[in-house]
């Protein structure tokens, strides 16, 4: 059984979790990082695959339904992954749910787990930490014997239908004064947003506020603006501040 994970990873938690869960399920893992750009797999009804989100205002984020959609499953099994930062993932797995079925995948498993807030970086920091590495573990056996009993299916995934309204984008990303426009963040930004001979031209209708720029960054030139980090931050400071735990579906 091949093992394949494909996520759409901007700042790399959701990455994280899917590289834990993956590598708890197979030593080889094939990888497919559709984040930047579309990407082909060759999968086929014998693969498993670990299909990983980050959840954007509780949805899952536009792109990466449609990138999702270009990925074709032919009936192999899947475990969803959504990746929040400690609010809320509200219909994020329902709707993966819907895009990994329509793209011909099974859905056997599904996880919500939490990661470092993209935006309002406090909150989740450190995580996936030891003890959600323990349950990913702990969640792959589960995955590997529901596979050698030869079950299929899942357990209700939470969420509505339809789905909550998607929200705009808001925050969008600036260089600071230590920017040398190397070009580094317009290459790696998803939706190509960033202007390629100067990265202080951002097309807000564009950026999705994935806040990629700022994470690739190697000079540390990029951020929002402190006005609105601040707002962020306090908006968040209720829903975000007490520890939610990874939530599993089997």
């Amino acid at each position: 059984m091949r093992v394949y994970e494909l996520y759409f990873s901007p700042t790399g938690g959701t990455k994280k979790v899917a590289d834990i869960l993956a590598s708890a399920l197979s030593d080889e893992v094939k990888v497919c990082d559709f984040t930047v750009r579309e990407e082909e797999a060759q999968i086929d009804a014998s693969d498993l695959c670990v299909i990983a989100v980050p959840s954007f205002g509780g949805r899952v984020p536009a792109l990466a339904a449609e990138r999702l959609k270009n990925i074709k499953g032919n009936g192999a099994k899947a475990v969803l992954v959504c990746v929040y930062g400690n609010r809320a993932y509200e219909d994020t797995l329902a709707e993966l749910q819907d895009v990994a079925s329509n793209a011909g995948f099974s859905v056997i498993g599904a996880v919500a787990a939490v990661a470092e807030h993209s935006i309002a970086r406090q909150f989740a920091a450190g995580r996936p930490d030891g003890a959600d590495e323990e349950t990913l573990h702990s969640f792959a056996k589960q995955i590997l014997q529901k596979l050698e009993d030869g079950k299929d299916g899942v357990s209700d995934i939470p969420g509505h239908r339809p789905y909550k309204k998607a929200s705009g984008a808001g925050v969008v990303p600036k260089p600071t004064k230590q920017c040398v426009n190397c070009g580094i963040c317009a290459e790696n930004c998803p939706v190509g947003a960033i202007d390629k001979t100067n990265a202080a031209k951002v097309d807000k209708e564009l950026c999705i506020s994935c806040m990629r720029c700022i994470s690739v960054c190697p000079h540390h030139a990029r951020q929002i603006s402190p006005l609105m980090q601040n707002a962020v931050s306090f908006m968040l400071k209720k829903s975000c501040s007490d520890r939610k735990q990874d939530e599993l579906f089997l």
